[in-house]
């Protein structure tokens, strides 16, 4: 190694002795402006994020809604002040973006379904056709008491306490019963007469039946009419409303004693008979 070689890497060296502290005062006050935008970036999301609740709350969103867009909310924010921040520090927030889109891919791909019902969890949540506590069938029959929403699967309970789980996704894009959204239900239940009776008398036998019940509602219709003209019998409706409450123990005494009545006015149920003729050589 010559001694002109020596000098220049002295210089260089000096050089860069001589810039140090010029470039530590540009990092530093890059750090410290960075550090408080961070902090003012933090102080406005906690502010979006109480705005947004409020909002929510008056508009009587679920509460697991506005916690699930919250939480949405809080994390797209600070990923925005994140990069925000990088950037300020020199780091190239395009290719940080284009590394997280390419991984996003990958994963989206990878975990489809589970997207898909992450985004029926996020409709159910906020369209709200069922709530916990709710009795409801799906478009395949499965049905049952809601037990709660998750933001990836709902969970039911059946009358004969099973719990089945259902994926958000499924429950978003397909067919939804609600039995206990209204307060009110209508009761129907079928009962055959014998076509010798009278149908004029059955039929005040059974509204004098419904009228005297103390779970139909008498400021709704109640109604006896023909449904049906069978095979061995008149088939009769009768059609009333209860409260959700009252559908079950109600619907089970009232058949129970349509029968009670039915008998007690001399009025038979008859039961399906075949005439078989044998013919003799």
């Amino acid at each position: 190694m010559d001694i002109q070689q020596i000098g220049k890497e002295a210089g260089v060296i000096e050089k860069f002795l001589q810039e140090l502290p010029e470039k530590a005062f540009h990092l530093g006050l890059r750090v410290v402006l960075a550090a408080l935008a961070f902090l003012i970036g933090v102080q406005l999301i906690r502010l979006v994020r109480h705005v947004l609740k409020k909002t929510l709350g008056r508009s009587r969103v679920d509460d697991s809604a506005v916690s699930f867009i919250d939480s949405f909310v809080k994390f797209g924010m600070y990923f925005i002040l994140v990069l925000t921040v990088a950037s300020g520090l020199g780091v190239d927030a395009a290719s940080i973006i284009a590394l997280l889109g390419s991984a996003s891919v990958a994963i989206g791909l990878a975990v489809q379904g589970s997207l898909s019902n992450f985004a029926g969890g996020v409709l159910l949540l906020i369209l709200k056709p069922f709530a916990p506590g709710d009795y409801i069938r799906d478009g395949a029959g499965n049905e049952g008491t809601v037990e709660s929403i998750d933001v990836f699967y709902t969970h039911l309970i059946t009358p004969d306490h099973k719990s089945i789980v259902l994926p958000n996704g499924t429950l978003a894009n397909g067919s939804i019963i609600n039995f206990t959204k209204c307060p009110t239900r209508r009761l129907d239940i079928s009962v055959g007469i014998s076509y010798k009776d009278d149908i004029k008398r059955a039929k005040a036998v059974l509204i004098d039946l419904l009228k005297s019940d103390s779970a139909v509602l008498k400021d709704e219709d109640v109604l006896v009419f023909v449904d049906t003209l069978g095979d061995s019998s008149v088939i009769l409706n009768l059609r009333c409303w209860t409260l959700q409450s009252d559908y079950w123990t109600a619907k089970w005494r009232l058949t129970e004693e349509t029968k009670y009545a039915l008998d007690e006015a001399g009025i038979n149920i008859p039961y399906p008979q075949i005439d078989v003729h044998v013919e003799q050589n």
